[in-house]
């Protein structure tokens, strides 16, 4: 069980730099071309620990283009703002990792 858990803590990391990387490339070519629509959204999260919660809430706020403005930690609820509109699966491809790591 310890083996995992560093094994989802190692893959979360390496995800995470991949999409930090991928989301610059993003957020630069949106800004030269002007390619933005602001929106806010609420992303309901599948993990029930508070720590767990404010890991991704702060992931999302490193990856540059989204940033967590409010986290309801009783409804399992993130508040979310994003230069585009996204699906939730791309503006939170790590929570998997995190849940295996911590929950």
């Amino acid at each position: 069980m310890f083996l995992m858990r560093i094994f989802f803590g190692i893959a979360y990391f390496v995800v995470l730099i991949f999409e930090i990387l991928k989301a610059t490339m993003d957020v630069a070519l949106r800004t030269l071309n002007g390619n933005i629509d602001p929106v806010v959204v609420e992303i309901e999260t599948v993990l029930k620990r508070p720590v767990s919660q404010t890991i991704l809430a702060n992931s999302i706020t490193l990856t540059p283009g989204t940033l967590s403005i409010d986290l309801d930690s009783d409804r399992q609820v993130i508040k979310v703002a994003s230069i585009v509109p996204r699906k939730k699966e791309d503006i939170i491809p790590f929570e998997s990792y995190i849940k295996g790591m911590l929950e």
